[in-house]
């Protein structure tokens, strides 16, 4: 990794990595410190190690440059996406929902990431039952186990492994990363993607419903999972998933029944809205 190489651009109104990494979207990003209005973070995603940090006004990728960013981190933080305008729409779709507005103001910066497809389901496959810490353990572990080595400059990490190289590790050697019941769960997931039976590219033109019943044809991925990996894996902001932070949201404010049909192709981030201000201060 290159650290004298570096891509600064200008800090959207809507953008905040502390939110962005902290609403339970992905797992492989850590805050490494945050003073005077700087946060700073690393991790790992498509395959590279990248270190960030964001001030009032910019956010500086650290080991890329103007190609890197054009080709890679322009789509994964959704760069081209205006915020601004989707956050009209959604009030727009709601006007008297007084708790959506304030769930939108409360988490202004969350932005969702368009990861990739293997890796998101392979993570929310791990999150079944499961909490952060742990999850961020096993995924490290499956990638030391598995994955191709990344050079970080002050050491080596780990990219998350392909399909092809858990299938062909095998459940056993799966579970032997303390993965427990989920290690046949990402088995199966791993065999159905090296056979072609799940798409794997995050432009695959699949209707969502196609999309969600396919990834529930996996052992162990039902509608909430399902939902998950189309909304962070393949860029569908129509799933709107529902765990157990959003079944508190919904049963206390909308004791009469919420219809995310009513939010259209942007439900799925109004949900990361209605999460994040569950867990963070509704």
């Amino acid at each position: 990794m290159a650290e004298d190489v570096s891509y600064t651009f200008s800090r959207p109104d809507c953008f905040d990595l502390n939110q962005i990494f902290d609403c339970g979207q992905c797992f492989r990003f850590e805050r490494i410190g945050g003073e005077d209005g700087v946060s700073r973070y690393e991790g790992i995603a498509c395959g590279k190690f990248l270190r960030l940090t964001q001030t009032d006004a910019s956010v500086t990728l650290h080991g890329t440059d103007a190609a890197g960013f054009e080709e890679i981190w322009r789509h994964y933080f959704a760069l081209d996406e205006r915020y601004d305008l989707i956050r009209l729409t959604l009030r727009q779709s709601r006007p008297d929902d007084a708790v959506l507005a304030a769930a939108m103001e409360r988490g202004r910066g969350i932005r969702i990431l368009r990861q990739e497809p293997w890796e998101t389901i392979c993570s929310f496959i791990l999150s079944q039952n499961n909490n952060i810490p742990r999850i961020r353990r096993l995924i490290s572990s499956l990638s030391e186990s598995f994955g191709m080595p990344i050079d970080c400059g002050d050491g080596i990490r780990y990219a998350f492994p392909t399909a092809e190289a858990l299938a062909e590790a095998g459940e056993s050697a799966i579970f032997a990363c303390r993965t427990g019941f989920r290690a046949g769960y990402l088995y199966d997931a791993a065999r159905r993607a090296v056979s072609g039976e799940l798409p794997l590219r995050f432009d695959d033109d699949l209707p969502t419903r196609s999309l969600l019943q396919t990834l529930m044809s996996v052992r162990g991925i039902g509608p909430k999972v399902a939902s998950c990996i189309a909304l962070f894996g393949f860029g569908r902001t129509d799933a709107f998933p529902v765990d157990v932070w959003m079944k508190r949201a919904l049963a206390r404010h909308y004791p009469d029944g919420f219809d995310p049909g009513t939010l259209g192709r942007h439900a799925g981030i109004a949900q990361q809205y209605l999460f994040y201000y569950e867990r963070y201060g509704g």
